[in-house]
């Protein structure tokens, strides 16, 4: 997750035009040597919906990772209502104004395959987690949004942070970890300070 100073994921109407602004070359090699490692990408439907309409046609880095790797989607939605949300997020409409702010054009086909017939997890969420875990294969990946990694914090199913933290204060927006219901104690095993002022850090809850 990338997240501000003050520990918000988001803006109060989920803008990320902050998070893009604080992007460079290095935060995107971190993120796509993460996506690589990863088994398979968990999410939220609108996440799911966010990142089907972009990444099949974006040509940055990590484009490849985010359409070949396997996905699940979370979602109370059967599988044909999900398909059928076609909603745009502000975190969309970030995205792709940045990209073309920076004269960055989508590729004129799209690279779908990775997005269809994705499975769709509706049951309780620690025990669709725990039926994930128990499977063979590298570790699970969320990506969020909000509510959704809100969920895996109130659940307590994170094994692993993995936070690019951005050097910007929000002051208010949609928090990572508003959801905990106690103190989580984490161990810091690694951080790296990169040239924006990002910090990438990997915590383990010890508690």
């Amino acid at each position: 997750m990338r997240i501000s100073a003050d520990g918000f994921v988001a803006g109060p109407q989920g803008e990320i035009d902050w998070l893009l602004k604080t992007m460079d070359e290095e935060a995107i090699a971190w993120l796509e040597d993460t996506l690589w490692q990863a088994g398979v990408h968990i999410m939220g439907s609108r996440t799911f919906q966010d990142m089907k309409n972009y990444w099949p046609t974006a040509t940055n880095p990590l484009a490849r990772p985010m359409n070949e790797i396997p996905k699940v989607v979370f979602s109370k939605q059967e599988p044909n209502e999900l398909s059928a949300v076609t909603q745009t997020t502000q975190a969309l409409k970030d995205a792709i104004r940045s990209d073309a702010e920076h004269g960055i054009k989508p590729l004129a086909t799209q690279d779908l395959a990775g997005w269809m017939n994705v499975p769709v997890a509706r049951g309780d969420l620690a025990t669709e987690i725990q039926t994930l875990k128990s499977q063979e294969g590298k570790f699970i990946l969320a990506h969020g949004g909000a509510r959704f990694a809100q969920s895996l914090v109130a659940a307590g199913v994170v094994d692993e942070y993995r936070l690019l933290v951005h050097p910007v204060i929000l002051g208010k927006g949609l928090p990572l970890f508003s959801t905990a219901t106690a103190p989580v104690f984490l161990r810091l095993e690694n951080s790296h300070t990169l040239k924006s002022g990002v910090i990438a850090n990997t915590y383990v809850p010890v508690n």
